[in-house]
């Protein structure tokens, strides 16, 4: 069973940095693409960045050059590194893990970001 531990959240101003962890148990890491999604109330849930298999990395307009996505196969981990925050990052952050051998996603808990002055 895939279990995924979000980490890093927390109130940050306007301006600031905050890094997201997310930890993966389970088999099969190295093979997941993994993801960072998040929702801010009354919103539907957006895709933020994603980092395959293979180390490619993609990420929504609204985050370009602020974020960085990155993963650490020997550690199962994958971390997002969010600079120059503003008030309408605010939103709960999800991780996803996508296993390509069953067609499976899987999701963590969630960990509330807020950026507020």
């Amino acid at each position: 069973q895939v279990q995924l531990v979000e980490s890093g959240g927390g109130l940050v101003q306007p301006g600031g940095s905050l890094r997201l962890s997310c930890a993966v148990s389970g088999s099969f890491f190295r093979l997941m693409s993994m993801g960072w999604y998040r929702q801010a109330p009354g919103k539907q849930r957006e895709l933020v960045a994603i980092i395959t298999s293979g180390f490619s990395t993609n990420y929504a307009d609204s985050v370009k050059g602020r974020f960085t996505i990155s993963r650490d196969n020997a550690k199962n981990t994958v971390t997002l590194q969010m600079n120059s925050l503003k008030p309408e990052d605010t939103a709960v952050y999800y991780c996803n893990a996508h296993a390509p051998l069953n067609n499976q996603d899987y999701w963590g808990q969630g960990t509330q970001v807020t950026i507020s002055s």
